[in-house]
């Protein structure tokens, strides 16, 4: 039996850096059907916090959900990079986050993730403006 593949779209905002901040994401099926949508305010973070932070939430809904391979899409370069091992992980504040992401990676059959540009990643961008206001 083949694992159930799901693409995530995620984003992370913050006003202010650090400030209050929230995160969006859009969980879907292989053939882009909407499977959940995420919208919450998550207190004060940085914006790479916030990004984290919608990458953990959406993969543990997706696990919750059953998924057994997971295609994440995220426009933050900086934590792609780190989760993907090009960047070192060097703030302390983003250790924890990096390592319940690999945490949460090694429940599943597969993984990728890869950056979007910004224009790409619309409604997950828009879902975590709309969790600040």
């Amino acid at each position: 039996m083949t694992a159930k593949r799901v693409v995530i779209c995620t984003d992370g905002a913050s006003l202010g850096n650090p400030g209050p901040a929230a995160i969006g994401a859009i969980i879907e099926d292989e053939q882009g059907r909407l499977i959940v949508r995420i919208s919450r305010r998550i207190g004060r973070a940085t914006n790479n916090q916030a990004e984290y932070w919608a990458i953990i939430n959406a993969l543990e809904e997706a696990i919750r959900l059953g998924a057994g391979k997971v295609d994440i899409r995220s426009d933050s370069e900086l934590v792609v990079k780190q989760i993907n091992g090009s960047y070192r992980v060097k703030k302390a504040a983003l250790k924890p986050l990096y390592q319940r992401v690999k945490q949460l990676q090694s429940q599943l059959q597969g993984f990728s993730i890869a950056h979007t540009a910004s224009e790409q990643n619309t409604e997950a961008h828009k879902l975590a403006h709309l969790a600040l206001r």
